[in-house]
C-alpha cells in the first residue's frame, strides 16, 4: 500500500485520524444543539436545524474550526462545555503502536490539525499525544486551513519537508485532495474515523482501518540519515 523506503516525514491529522471522531461529532451534533434547545426554548430538532444552517455557512473555512468564532456566535463558553464531556475524548487503539513504530524507524512525525488551539490543548491534556509526536501544529497559527494551498506552502516553509518523501494521513477526503494538489506523494485515508459509525468505502485514496497492519513494514524500512 505504501512504499516506506520513500517516506521520511509523516504528517498526521488529529480528530478522526489519531483520536476517535465520536467526541467531536457528539459535541457539535448532539451536545451543543441540546444546550441551545434548553437555553432558547427550542425543540432539539429546531436547534439542530439552526446549527446546521450556521455550519453550512462556514464549512471548510477557519471559522468552521474556531472556538472563538463559535463562542461569540452561540454566546457560550465552548471550552468549558467541552470539558463537561471530556471523558468522551479517546485515542484510537491503533494510534500509539503506530506512532511508536514511526519514531522507532527514525521518521519525523508532525501533527497538523485544523482544531483550535484550545481544543488541541484539551485533547493533549487528555491523551498525552505530545509525548509521541515531534511537533504539534494548529493551522490557526497560519490563518488558513488544510483545505487551502496557502497552508501547505507555509507548512513546507516552516518544516522543510520534501513532498515526494512525505506521507499525509487524514480522514477528510477534501483535505487529502488539497494535499495531493500541493504535491504530497504519499496519502492515506482513515476509513473509520468515528467508532460509532460504519466504516466508509473509500475509492480515491489508499485507506486503512487499523494502523497496526503497517507496523512490520514501517520497522522493516527505517530511515537512514
Amino acid at each position: 500500500m505504501l512504499n516506506w523506503k520513500n517516506i521520511d516525514t509523516v504528517l498526521l491529522d488529529m480528530d478522526g485520524t489519531l483520536l476517535d471522531l465520536h467526541f467531536d461529532n457528539h459535541f457539535w451534533l448532539e451536545f451543543i444543539p441540546q444546550r441551545l434547545a434548553e437555553r432558547d426554548g427550542l425543540t432539539l430538532a429546531e436547534a439542530k436545524a439552526c446549527m446546521q444552517v450556521e455550519y453550512d455557512k462556514v464549512m471548510g473555512t477557519l471559522n468552521w474550526y474556531c472556538l472563538d468564532y463559535w463562542a461569540q456566535k452561540l454566546k457560550m463558553d465552548l471550552v468549558s462545555a467541552k470539558r463537561e464531556i471530556q471523558h468522551l475524548i479517546s485515542i484510537r487503539e491503533d494510534t500509539l503502536p503506530f506512532l511508536d513504530a514511526l519514531h522507532d524507524s527514525g521518521r519525523e512525525v508532525v501533527l497538523v490539525t485544523n482544531a483550535h488551539p484550545g481544543s488541541l490543548s484539551l485533547k493533549v491534556e487528555r491523551t498525552a499525544l505530545d509525548q509521541h509526536i515531534d511537533t504539534l501544529i494548529s493551522t490557526h497559527e497560519f490563518g488558513v486551513t488544510k483545505e487551502s494551498q496557502s497552508l501547505w506552502q507555509q507548512l513546507q516553509a516552516r518544516l522543510g519537508f520534501d513532498p515526494a518523501r512525505t506521507l499525509f494521513v487524514d480522514d477528510s477526503l477534501i483535505i487529502l485532495k488539497a494535499a495531493q494538489e500541493f504535491g504530497i506523494a504519499h496519502l492515506l485515508a482513515v476509513s473509520n474515523p468515528d467508532s460509532k459509525q460504519p466504516v466508509r468505502d473509500i475509492q480515491d485514496f489508499n485507506a486503512i482501518q487499523d494502523y497496526r497492519y503497517l507496523l512490520d513494514d514501517i520497522r522493516a524500512n527505517p530511515v537512514r540519515r
